[in-house]
């Protein structure tokens, strides 16, 4: 066994042989029908009680992870935690005996126990199991934070989510929080009438955003394939097929930069409706949003960084042009004066090779730097550049607008949608020019399955995707992606 956690693990590692010595399994067995330590707790608060009594007919079983130990002569108390809190057991030597007690002396924090015991309250009133049987459930070996203050360095806490997750528990109760979230979001959508559907992760096409792919190769095929950067293009297959209102909550890949908005991995929840538009999406939007609240408490007027919030749907609705002469003095028409807006801001107007870059994506880069610091209440920004839109609608008064909405919240984006191109002609078209396009972000195979697709016939539609790992940030005031993202991506940890 390897270890770098000198006298301490040792000391550790000599009771883990003393206890089984003493014929006592350092790593336990089955400890069946435990009750949660919240359980607990409001169990006690429903049968009441006087401080320093005893109820000797609430029997109850908890286990959990020591993160306080006091031993006063015969007497000692534990508080073990799990992931719904913490609770106090009390042990006195009369009760457990002389072997139950000589485990209490070998037991360190970190340690994983299980008791039986009669519920009651410590002279302080301090809810408390009073231990008959005490078990060793795991011997932990490496000693936990100092003080159970919590790991505090952040790299460590993302390395070792393992250890950030027992020490803090504000960080349990976010993560609590987002399956709640998610379980929010899917119930939203199947009960409105989506079917939630599986594509594939592994794709021989990238496609349904600009976004560059990590590639890998399938040996028995001969073959490259690319993990997917969005699900779009397999969806609305699926609404070609007859599957009317689609969602998947996946995992998407892209090879970019990290942030604390931005991951490698993340997870989106991505829907369709036949039939449906931009109207629709918007409805969804507030309407998960809403439910997630619900779901985790705390009302509609929350938290976020130095911001307060309020999520109460309708949100209010501003186009793209109206934003970008607003907060950058210039109209979305006037190219010369968004390039020059653009070169007084420091933004690249031309791409590696020097070539001017299109009007449409220097008018967005001049919108990200001056517009969405200021997009902090919940709005929905709508009425696009079609030429950053490929998949997408167009205006029916004027083609140059696609029928897009991003909703952003303090000053990020939070979900895309669109009311959804189904012109086989239209998008091949617009699909080449993406594929005419420089960089690494641009098409390289244009999908000619996806197309064949369509000419069979895709319905109107309405499609949105939203950023999970943003709105648990958002909903739970978690300053970076990777406080909501269980195992973030890390650079290899320093040799040094």
């Amino acid at each position: 066994m390897t270890h770098d956690g000198g006298e301490y693990y040792a000391e550790r590692l000599r009771k883990l042989n003393e206890f089984r010595a003493a014929g006592i399994d350092p790593y336990g067995a089955r400890f069946a029908d435990v009750r949660p330590n919240l359980d607990i707790r409001q169990f006690a608060e429903r049968i009441g009680g006087a401080a320093g009594h005893t109820d000797e007919t609430a029997r109850v079983r908890g286990a959990g992870r020591i993160v306080l130990r006091r031993v006063m002569g015969k007497l000692a108390f534990l508080t073990i935690r799990d992931s719904t809190g913490d609770i106090q057991v009390g042990l006195s030597r009369a009760k457990i005996g002389d072997d139950g007690w000589q485990t209490v002396n070998r037991l360190d924090l970190g340690d994983i126990i299980g008791v039986d015991g009669a519920l009651g309250r410590t002279r302080t009133n301090e809810i408390t199991i009073w231990g008959d049987t005490l078990t060793l459930l795991c011997k932990c070996l490496r000693p936990p934070p100092e003080k159970w203050h919590g790991l505090q360095d952040v790299d460590q806490r993302y390395r070792e989510r393992y250890v950030d997750l027992y020490s803090n528990v504000d960080v349990m109760r976010t993560f609590r929080a987002r399956s709640r979230i998610i379980e929010a979001v899917r119930g939203y959508l199947t009960r409105r009438g989506f079917l939630e559907v599986e594509t594939p992760m592994l794709q021989p096409v990238y496609g349904g955003a600009a976004a560059r792919p990590f590639m890998t190769r399938h040996n028995t095929l001969d073959m490259n394939l690319y993990l997917r950067i969005s699900p779009e293009l397999y969806l609305k297959r699926l609404l070609v097929g007859g599957m009317e209102r689609v969602f998947e909550i996946n995992r998407n890949f892209r090879n970019e930069g990290i942030s604390t908005q931005h991951n490698p991995e993340f997870t989106m929840m991505e829907c369709y409706q036949a039939y449906g538009d931009l109207g629709d999406m918007m409805d969804v939007v507030e309407g998960i949003v809403t439910e997630s609240i619900e779901a985790i408490g705390g009302g509609t007027q929350r938290r976020f960084r130095d911001h307060t919030l309020d999520f109460a749907p309708p949100w209010p609705r501003r186009t793209y042009g109206e934003l970008l002469e607003e907060h950058a003095g210039v109209a979305l028409l006037d190219a010369a004066a968004i390039l020059e807006a653009a070169k007084k801001k420091g933004i690249a107007t031309t791409g590696k090779d020097g070539a001017p870059l299109d009007d449409a994506v220097v008018a967005n880069r001049l919108f990200e730097a001056t517009v969405e610091d200021h997009l902090i209440q919940p709005q929905f920004v709508t009425e696009y550049p079609a030429a950053l839109c490929p998949l997408t609608r167009r205006k029916k008064d004027d083609p140059t607008l696609a029928l897009r909405f991003e909703a952003y919240v303090a000053g990020m984006e939070l979900g895309n949608a669109y009311t959804e191109l189904n012109d086989p002609a239209v998008q091949r078209e617009t699909l080449g020019g993406q594929l005419a396009g420089e960089g690494d972000e641009t098409m390289r195979v244009m999908d000619e399955d996806f197309l064949k697709a369509l000419e069979y016939g895709m319905p109107p539609a309405g499609g949105l995707g939203v950023g999970i790992d943003r709105l648990v940030m958002l909903l739970t005031d978690s300053p970076s992606i990777r406080d909501v993202i269980l195992f973030p991506l890390q650079r290899p940890p320093s040799k040094d």
